[in-house]
């Protein structure tokens, strides 16, 4: 009785194997892989060296104005905090303060000025995301960074200062590999 178990396993064992066979075959036809051009499009991330930046520039009053006007204020609360939606601003200001106290408080906590702007493009306002011109995103860029004293108010942000900016958390974020455009990101890194 056992031996004949095993040859009916057996027996239908080539049938289990075309089966998992078929499964994987990509006979349908839908769809194409994308050119080369139509990659490049879709790579719309921002680099720390900010050579991807599009030509515009922000000030802190102009930003001060879209904040209020973009719906900002309606999900992160009139001064940046006190909202449904992550808080904006630290606490405490100043040159001395340790930014890791803070949280997630991204115009602060951010190694790069050019993943605040990259974010801020990319993923707001939520709901209407990418509908911001790059003058707008330099601009609210500007003020978020003027409100957690990164920058004075006055500065004008552009595709050539933004990069230049020094954050506070530089130094304490892990290190990004270099990176140069049209490249993969992370490459080499196992995740």
């Amino acid at each position: 009785m056992r031996l004949l178990k095993h040859v009916a396993a057996l027996s239908l064992l080539p049938l289990l194997l075309g089966v998992t066979a078929q499964a994987q075959s990509p006979t349908y036809g839908v769809g194409r892989a994308p050119t080369e051009v139509e990659v490049r499009a879709w790579d719309i991330a921002i680099s720390p060296t900010g050579e991807e930046l599009p030509v515009g520039s922000g000030t802190v009053d102009k930003g001060s104005e879209l904040y209020l006007s973009k719906a900002c204020a309606g999900c992160h609360g009139t001064t940046g905090s006190g909202g449904i939606a992550p808080r904006l601003v630290k606490d405490d200001v100043g040159p001395d303060v340790d930014p890791w106290r803070f949280g997630r408080v991204l115009p602060i906590r951010s190694p790069y000025a050019t993943t605040v702007w990259d974010f801020i493009n990319r993923a707001m306002p939520l709901g209407q995301e990418g509908t911001l011109t790059p003058d707008e995103v330099y601009s609210l860029t500007a003020y978020l960074l003027f409100l957690n004293d990164v920058i004075a108010d006055g500065t004008v942000l552009d595709e050539k200062s933004l990069p230049l900016i020094e954050m506070p958390n530089r130094d304490n974020w892990a290190q990004v590999p270099d990176w140069f455009p049209r490249q993969p990101r992370l490459q080499g890194y196992p995740y």
